[in-house]
């Protein structure tokens, strides 16, 4: 049975950050994740946490310089202090929000450079942040983008995330598999929950082609979460969607889960 986490920084967009955990609680979600925390001091959102009983699950290392192109700053051979103070400022937070999961952003590979050499940086710098992370219980993540999402980003099928998770070679170093993107890149999804299996760390879920709520377009999603079933998956599915309207409207889809309040 999935357990759901609602994406703060996609979901309940129509109020300010911080009155999202209330709305995620009253929707009946028990866990959140979001893209960044570092806007807002560890104690304070580790306070809306305890005030709603909700759990944080995942967010990401920072994204760089994103007026100048950059996601991720991980794969860049000129940026691996930048990279490494990043991680650090992220373990931080994860043990002040007791967040079991941090996704590591690679970045974006600009056309003409070596991509081997951005890979190595990557590979190395995931070294550094899974040795770092591993004695407090921490898992590391890394995510395959589609092109229709960040062009050039250093990796974006599925299969390349599990080639370089097998480089990177960390116990604690696992695979944030996003339907959205493995859609659009790899297709076969019921393959790709097979071949993946035991190295899958984290889900987020959305729809396509529009990545809108989960009950529309090319995924049929109640396959899908028993296809997770018949593998054991016991993570967090996010749900890392743009709503079509107003969150609470679009919820409909989940509300058999939600009701059960893991």
């Amino acid at each position: 049975m999935p357990k759901f986490a609602a994406n703060l920084s996609m979901l309940f967009t129509d109020i300010p950050f911080l009155d999202r955990f209330k709305a995620a609680a009253d929707a009946g979600f028990t866990a959140v994740e979001y893209l960044f925390p570092y806007e807002y001091p560890a104690p304070l959102l580790a306070e809306k946490l305890r005030e709603n009983g909700l759990k944080q699950v995942l967010f990401n290392t920072a994204p760089g310089n994103i007026a100048a192109g950059e996601w991720g700053v991980s794969a860049l051979p000129d940026r691996v202090e930048d990279a490494r103070r990043d991680i650090d400022n992220a373990l931080e937070y994860a043990l002040a929000l007791n967040c079991p999961s941090v996704l590591v952003m690679g970045g974006v590979v600009p056309p003409g450079e070596d991509r081997a050499a951005y890979q190595q940086t990557f590979i190395d710098n995931l070294r550094y942040a899974a040795d770092k992370f591993a004695p407090h219980g921490i898992n590391i993540m890394i995510e395959a983008l589609s092109a229709k999402v960040k062009p050039n980003y250093l990796f974006a099928s599925q299969y390349q995330a599990l080639e370089l998770a097998n480089l990177i070679d960390r116990p604690n170093v696992y695979i944030q598999l996003d339907f959205f993107h493995a859609q659009i890149v790899d297709g076969n999804l019921t393959q790709i929950i097979h071949d993946l299996d035991g190295r899958i760390g984290h889900i987020q879920i959305a729809s396509v082609p529009d990545r809108h709520e989960p009950d529309e377009g090319e995924i049929n999603y109640p396959f899908i979460f028993a296809e997770l079933d018949r593998v054991n998956y016991s993570g967090w599915v996010g749900c890392e969607y743009h709503p079509r309207g107003k969150t609470e409207a679009g919820l409909g889809w989940a509300q058999p889960w939600l009701e059960r309040k893991h």
